[in-house]
C-alpha cells in the first residue's frame, strides 16, 4: 500500500481537484446553455434533499473511517482496519439502500409538498440511486484516506467527472426537446452514471492493492464469529465518531435544503413568478456558488489530509505539528484564493459573460458574493481540524448557529419586493463568514493558535497590485477582441501577484522544493 506524506498527499488530491474543476467546469458551462436557468433551477432543486439523505447515510462515517484507520496503521493493528472498513460498509450499504427505496416511493409527495416546483419529479426520481453509489464510495474513499493514501481518491474522482460530464450533456441535449424538465432528469442520469464510474474504480484499486478478490470481505468470513466483540467495539468507537460530525453536516445541509426553499417561496412572496424563481434559484446554485467555489479544489485537499495527519498528531501529543499543519494548510488557502476572489469582484461581468452568455444578473451575483469568499476557503482546514482533534460538537453548535441567523435573514430579506435574490445573497454570505469566525474562534482557543497577521499584510499588498494591474489593463482600448484582453489581464494580474508574495517572501524556495514531482528541480 502506497503512503504519501501530508504535503504529498494534499497535492495529489489537489492536482485531482484542479482537473476534476476544469473538466467538471465544461458542464457547468455547457449545461445552462443547453437547458437554460430554468433547466439550472429544476436539476440543482432536488439537490438539496439528496444531500440531507447522503448525510444521514455517510455524514462523519468518512472521517471516522479515516481517523480510525490511521490510529490503527500508526499501531500496527493491520486486522483491525479491516474490521472498520467491513462495519462501515454493512452499515452504509444497509441504510442507503433503505433511503434509496424511500425516495422512490415517497417521491410524488416530496416533490409536489416539500419542493415548490413539481417539474422537478423527473429529476428527483433520476438521482435517487446516487445514495447507494455515493455511499460505497465514502467508505472506500475514507479507508485509503487513513492508509495515507490518496491515489485512490484522486483517480476515482477524476474518472468520475470524465464520465459525468460528458454523458450529462449528451443525454440533456438528446431529450431537451421533449421538455426542458425532461432534459434535467437526463442530465441527471448522466451523474449517476459517473458514480457509478467512481465507486468502480474504488472498488479496483482495493482489489489490487489487496491482490486478492476480496480480503476484507474473506476476513469477516472466517473470522466474524470470533470477533463479533471487536466488530461491535469499532461499530461503537466508529459511531462515536461519526454522530457528532453527522449532525454538524447534518445542520448544514438540513440548512441548505430549507435554503431551497425559503429562497424560492420567499420570491414567490416578494411577487415573482414560479419560473423566474426557479430560474433565478438556478443562477445561484447552478451558475454562481460553482465559481465560488472553484479554489476550494485545494481547501478540499487539504481537509482531507488533515484529517488523519492531525489524528495521528493529537494520538502522539504532538502539539508541534498539529500547529504546523494547520498554518500551512490555512496559509495555503490564503495564498491561493486571494487572486481568485479578486478577479471575480473586478471581472465578474466579463467572466460570466465568457462562461454562460449575456446575463448581467449573473455578473452581479458574483460580485456580491466574492469578498465572502476567503471565508469558504478557510472553513474546510478549520473544520477538519476540529474533527480530527474530536471536537465536532463545537463545529455543530458553529454550524447550527450560523444556519438559524442564515435561513431567518432569507425569510425577512429575501421576501422583500425590492430585494428578491439580493437578500438571499446578503443572508449566505453573512452565514459563511459567521461560521467560518466561530471555527477559527475555537480553534484558538483549543489548541492556542494564532494565525500570522503579517501573511494577510504581505497577500493584501500582492492583492493591491493585481488589482491596480486589471483596472489598468480592462481601460485599454488597444486589444481589439475582449476575450484576448480578459485573458491578457488575467495572465498579467496573476503574474504580478505572484511575482510580488513570492518578492515579499510569502512563498519561498523551501515551499517550492516540497512540491512533489517538481520539487526537485528547486532543490539546488
Amino acid at each position: 500500500m502506497t503512503k504519501q506524506s501530508f504535503i504529498k498527499g494534499t497535492m495529489i488530491l489537489l492536482a485531482a481537484g484542479m482537473i476534476n474543476r476544469i473538466l467538471g467546469f465544461v458542464p457547468r458551462i455547457m449545461l445552462p446553455r443547453i437547458i437554460g436557468a430554468e433547466g439550472i433551477g429544476l436539476y440543482q432543486m432536488g439537490y438539496p434533499f439528496l444531500i440531507v439523505i447522503i448525510t444521514i447515510v455517510t455524514g462523519g462515517i468518512p472521517l471516522a473511517i479515516a481517523k480510525l484507520v490511521a490510529e490503527s496503521e500508526s499501531k500496527g493493528e493491520r486486522d483491525r482496519s479491516k474490521s472498520i472498513l467491513f462495519v462501515s460498509l454493512c452499515l452504509t450499504t444497509t441504510l442507503s439502500t433503505l433511503f434509496t427505496i424511500f425516495c422512490f416511493i415517497a417521491a410524488p409527495w416530496i416533490t409536489n409538498h416539500l419542493l415548490t416546483d413539481e417539474r422537478v419529479f423527473y429529476t428527483f426520481l433520476s438521482m435517487s440511486p446516487i445514495i447507494l453509489f455515493v455511499s460505497i464510495s465514502a467508505v472506500f474513499r475514507g479507508y485509503f484516506q487513513g492508509l495515507h493514501n490518496m491515489i485512490p481518491t484522486a483517480v476515482s474522482s477524476i474518472t468520475e467527472t470524465i464520465v459525468r460530464s460528458v454523458t450529462m450533456l449528451l443525454f440533456s441535449y438528446i431529450v431537451l426537446p421533449y421538455g426542458v424538465e425532461y432534459a434535467a432528469a437526463a442530465a441527471m442520469i448522466g451523474v449517476v452514471l459517473g458514480e457509478i464510474a467512481g465507486m468502480c474504480i474504488l472498488l479496483g484499486k482495493y482489489k489490487n492493492n489487496h491482490n486478492r478478490r476480496s480480503q476484507v470481505f474473506e476476513y469477516n468470513k472466517t473470522k466474524f464469529s470470533k470477533d463479533q466483540k471487536d466488530h461491535l467495539a469499532n461499530l461503537k468507537e466508529m459511531m462515536r465518531i461519526s454522530v457528532p460530525v453527522t449532525a454538524s453536516k447534518l445542520v448544514g445541509s438540513g440548512s441548505y435544503f430549507l435554503e431551497s426553499i425559503m429562497i424560492v417561496q420567499s420570491l414567490a412572496i416578494a411577487g415573482i413568478a414560479t419560473k423566474v424563481a426557479t430560474a433565478q434559484y438556478g443562477m445561484l446554485q447552478g451558475m454562481v456558488i460553482p465559481i465560488l467555489l472553484l479554489p476550494s479544489a485545494l481547501t478540499y485537499s487539504l481537509s482531507v489530509s488533515l484529517v488523519p495527519s492531525l489524528s495521528e498528531a493529537a494520538a502522539n501529543g504532538d502539539m508541534k505539528t498539529i500547529h504546523k499543519r494547520l498554518h500551512q494548510s490555512l496559509r495555503l488557502a490564503l495564498v491561493t484564493g486571494a487572486p481568485f476572489i479578486i478577479i471575480m469582484y473586478f471581472l465578474a461581468d466579463p467572466l460570466c459573460s465568457f462562461l454562460y452568455g449575456e446575463n448581467n444578473e449573473v455578473g452581479a451575483m458574483l460580485k456580491m458574493m466574492a469578498p465572502a469568499a476567503i471565508f469558504i476557503y478557510f472553513q474546510a482546514p478549520l473544520q477538519a481540524t476540529l474533527q480530527a482533534l474530536n471536537k465536532a460538537g463545537t463545529a455543530l453548535l458553529n454550524t447550527f448557529i450560523g444556519a438559524s441567523i442564515k435561513l431567518t435573514l432569507i425569510y425577512i430579506l429575501a421576501a422583500k419586493l425590492e430585494m428578491g435574490i439580493l437578500g438571499a445573497l446578503i443572508a449566505i454570505s453573512i452565514n459563511i463568514m459567521l461560521v467560518t469566525l466561530l471555527h477559527l474562534r475555537s480553534v484558538m482557543n483549543y489548541l492556542k493558535f494564532y494565525m500570522k497577521f503579517l501573511d494577510f499584510i504581505k497577500v493584501g499588498i500582492g492583492g493591491f497590485a493585481m488589482s491596480v494591474i486589471i483596472l489598468f489593463m480592462m481601460q485599454q482600448s488597444w486589444i481589439q477582441s475582449n476575450l484576448v484582453q480578459f485573458l491578457f489581464t488575467c495572465t498579467l494580474s496573476i503574474s504580478t501577484y505572484l511575482l510580488v508574495i513570492v518578492w515579499l517572501k510569502l512563498i519561498d524556495r523551501y515551499d517550492l522544493v516540497r512540491i512533489p514531482w517538481i520539487g526537485k528541480y528547486f532543490s539546488k
